[in-house]
């Protein structure tokens, strides 16, 4: 996201055709013209950004580029959940370290965050996404999912074309259509973009509302593709 004024125009353009997100917020880190935003239908009852995380890697202090959005929404009265949104460093080469491992330090830092959440509260529901800006098998997303108890969920959005056979290798995902970026210099499309669920949030999870929004001319916007997740408000 760009700046407020940026985001508050996107909000009024949104509210013209119709779609009314009357909540947002807004976090700036160290990068001072790309930031991270959240708008949303309802209300946002607390707010915890990020904006100062920092990490030593190779001798030097690293900052988190663009922070952490941290908020909890309440659906309705008797549902909420807490939402994470990141933007890791981009796969563009930088001149102080490895892109790829300066993501990994980022995605640990997120990582380290969300593992305090549900340490203290192993049920509760956190939401967690964003453009993570590398693949599944990747050091960072690897080490953002986790492992074991506190493991996060990957809904892997994909297009709903019909593709409904398993992969004839079980150790892989089905053969659906889930990649999220075109990357124009390599003519490679990637799914660099996440909805990620803790346990607690995953029992509510629609998987049939769950999909990438495949459009004609997708493209004219953005380089990523909208993916979508839907879910039942209420504890199961």
């Amino acid at each position: 996201m760009g700046s407020t004024n940026a985001l508050l125009e996107l909000r009024a353009s949104l509210a013209a055709e119709g779609l009314a997100y009357p909540h947002w917020e807004h976090v700036t880190g160290h990068d001072t013209n790309i930031h991270v935003a959240v708008l949303s239908r309802f209300p946002i009852i607390a707010r915890h950004p990020h904006t100062n995380d920092s990490f030593l890697f190779l001798g030097r202090r690293f900052q988190v580029a663009r922070g952490f959005a941290e908020v909890d929404i309440q659906v309705n009265p008797r549902y909420s959940f807490t939402l994470f949104t990141g933007h890791l460093k981009s796969r563009r080469p930088s001149a102080g370290a490895d892109e790829a491992e300066l993501r990994e330090q980022e995605a640990l830092i997120l990582r380290e965050i969300i593992a305090d959440r549900l340490k203290a509260s192993p049920e509760a529901n956190l939401l967690v996404l964003g453009d993570f800006n590398d693949t599944k098998d990747s050091r960072a997303i690897r080490a953002l999912i986790g492992r074991g108890r506190l493991a996060l969920v990957d809904t892997r959005p994909a297009e709903r074309n019909g593709d409904d056979h398993p992969n004839p290798n079980p150790r892989f995902e089905p053969r659906q259509v889930a990649w999220t970026h075109y990357y124009g210099k390599e003519d490679t499309y990637s799914r660099i973009d996440y909805i990620l669920l803790s346990q607690g949030l995953a029992r509510e999870w629609d998987q049939r509302q769950t999909y990438v929004l495949a459009l004609p001319n997708w493209g004219t916007a953005s380089d990523h593709r909208p993916i979508v997740a839907g879910f039942f408000a209420e504890d199961r």
